[in-house]
């Protein structure tokens, strides 16, 4: 281990993880909220549409908020089809009405079924937890045959080697526990040390640069590599540098890709 190298990990990512972070970036619009269950519906929302512009998809989440009433869960277990009629207009980049449909209707499925969303994403006995959990979650979320087939491209999992950079960012937010207060914790069967690093442009660069990802390509394959390199520097709590690295490389420019 670098012990150098981990020091200076360590200092930017408490630089970064702290409360004054959350008011620029897409992680604030869940964090307008203390239900679980309000938390989970649009901080899975809000990380999908995590592409762009930070000031835009926050803008965009936040008018997924209001075109719920102000209440995500209220709005999902009590909503009418008729009250679908309001998201038509509703469309982030590539993300279009149809997607935003299929989301309510998968929402408002599961919801009926399950308290949490935690449940999804669960598998107890599997030697790769999260890895495994990712899977099901696609595999759950498609499970309706009828599904768009234009909103698969919005999803991923590692069975198709995606780094899953939003989702794997998504469970960071519900899994994380700690006293800064930037992410949730608010799930408990899910262990910090086995969350996978969100891996994007801007994070593979930055790992590059500091010798911790040699894998050229942005792939599943280097999400296993960083986040095993990283580790080292914290068996129990890798992915809070996740923070260190984001913010080196969102420091370089505000887009997300």
């Amino acid at each position: 281990m670098d012990r150098d190298l981990k020091a200076f990990l360590d200092k930017k990512a408490d630089q970064f993880n702290d409360m004054s972070f959350i008011k620029n970036d897409p992680i604030s619009v869940p964090h307008q909220f203390h239900l679980k269950q309000d938390i989970e519906i649009i901080g899975l929302w809000t990380a999908i549409l995590s592409w762009g512009q930070r000031k835009t998809i926050i803008n965009k989440a936040n008018e997924l908020v209001q075109l719920m009433d102000g209440s995500p869960y209220d709005f999902i277990i009590n909503h009418k089809e008729e009250d679908r009629k309001r998201f038509l207009e509703f469309k982030h980049r590539t993300f279009q009405s149809t997607d935003t449909l299929y989301f309510l209707d998968f929402f408002q499925n599961y919801y009926h079924k399950h308290d949490s969303l935690e449940q999804a994403f669960v598998c107890a006995h599997s030697e790769e937890p999260v890895v495994a959990g990712l899977n099901q979650f696609y595999q759950l979320f498609f499970s309706n045959p009828e599904h768009p087939k234009r909103t698969i491209k919005h999803l991923s999992c590692p069975a198709k080697k995606s780094t899953c950079k939003r989702i794997n960012m998504f469970l960071r937010w519900m899994v994380r526990k700690d006293a800064m207060g930037v992410d949730f914790g608010v799930w408990n069967k899910i262990r910090s040390a086995d969350l996978m690093i969100p891996l994007d442009v801007h994070v593979g660069r930055v790992a590059r640069n500091l010798g911790i990802l040699s894998r050229t390509q942005n792939d599943w394959k280097a999400v296993i590599e960083l986040t095993t390199n990283l580790r080292s520097f914290d068996n129990n709590d890798p992915i809070k540098y996740d923070f260190a690295l984001f913010g080196l490389g969102i420091s370089e420019k505000d887009n997300w890709s």
